[in-house]
């Protein structure tokens, strides 16, 4: 009986670019259509150049006018779903390349499944969330915890769609969050650390610093494309999530528990201009968008755990799908300085393990 491309195993397109080179066998994978361009080869010979997206990663699929294909894709509209079946071949400069294709449209079942994410991504997802919630809901600022909670009752669904940015780092659908999250857990840490710091201000900061890109970089919500929006091109996050507290700020202090915190030390018209002033000076640098400088030690912790999270998961996607130079070293990642270098492994074992290694030394 011979196979079919039902038949195939299913991977992400992450996977594949993993396995195409190492095992070059014929995988389906499903995705959207999020450009569909047609181009011209240098004999003038015409063909369509697909960006596939699922998600989490994306690829070029080219597909020349002796395909068999051809016609059926040429029509295709940007915002698509399909599942594409094929010998899929690492081609090297050009990418992977499908040999043998066969394509169909997908189920609308399986298109919410697919914008769900795999089992991982979903959990992942879950925690992230949830670690969020429980900070917030820790803190013991009233005002803090009130307008934070606010947040992600309003705002929470439009949140987990976001991306943390449109390029360089977290930039998928719910990488906000993630990224969130990460920033969260570092701060805790930090202030455990260094108990001057305001931890419920930090943990508020962090969740606030990006708000602004739930307008500026969020997807859609029955796609994986990220559009453009003029709140995003001609305001930006740092004033839109500004704009966004002080809605948030007003709301709550119209409400019935508001009248309690009039007594309160620092006062509520302090605890949101420290709050105002984290989010305007996140970016650490005016040349990098800040309206303002960091100027209170919980505003210098946030600009430098932002800048860790977002480097670390730079150096992160570039350990998976750089190029290898040679021995450990992978090309540049931008906006990272330099080609980065594989990690050194961390030692296994417990330390009471190496209590029988004598040093030696010159008598």
């Amino acid at each position: 009986m011979s196979e079919t491309p039902s038949d195939y195993d299913r991977l992400t397109i992450r996977e594949l670019k993993q396995v195409a080179e190492s095992q070059p066998q014929p995988y389906r994978m499903q995705a959207q259509v999020e450009v569909n361009g047609s181009k011209d080869t240098s004999q003038g010979k015409p063909y369509r150049e697909l960006k596939l997206n699922d998600g989490a990663d994306s690829l070029v699929w080219r597909v020349f006018d002796g395909n068999p294909l051809f016609s059926e894709v040429e029509s295709l509209k940007r915002g698509a779903w399909i599942e594409l079946a094929a010998h899929w071949i690492d081609t090297g400069k050009y990418g992977l390349d499908a040999k043998n294709a066969a394509m169909r449209l997908l189920e609308e079942d399986e298109v919410q499944a697919l914008l769900a994410g795999d089992e991982e991504a979903r959990e992942q997802l879950r925690v992230d969330y949830e670690t969020i919630s429980e900070l917030a809901k820790s803190m013991n600022d009233s005002r803090l915890r009130g307008v934070s909670l606010l947040f992600l009752e309003q705002h929470g669904e439009r949140f987990k769609r976001a991306a943390a940015a449109r390029n360089y780092h977290h930039a998928r659908r719910g990488g906000l969050v993630e990224h969130v999250a990460q920033m969260m857990r570092c701060a805790v840490k930090i202030a455990e650390a260094y108990p001057l710091l305001n931890q419920d201000l930090l943990i508020a900061g962090v969740l606030f610093h990006d708000c602004g890109k739930l307008w500026e970089n969020n997807y859609a919500e029955n796609s994986f494309t990220m559009p453009y929006t003029l709140h995003g091109e001609l305001i930006g996050h740092i004033s839109l999530g500004m704009e966004l507290v002080n809605k948030l700020w007003r709301q709550m202090l119209e409400s019935e528990v508001a009248s309690s915190w009039m007594t309160l030390e620092p006062s509520n018209e302090m605890v949101r201009l420290h709050l105002l002033h984290l989010i305007g000076s996140h970016h650490g640098e005016m040349a990098f968008g800040s309206p303002v400088l960091p100027k209170t030690p919980e505003a210098m912790v946030l600009h430098h755990i932002d800048n860790i999270d977002a480097k670390l998961e730079m150096f992160r996607r570039g350990y998976e799908t750089g190029a290898e130079l040679g021995n450990g070293i992978l090309e540049k990642v931008r906006p990272l300085p330099a080609n980065i270098v594989r990690p050194l492994n961390i030692m296994s074992g417990s330390p009471t393990q190496m209590e029988s290694v004598e040093i030696v030394t010159d008598s």
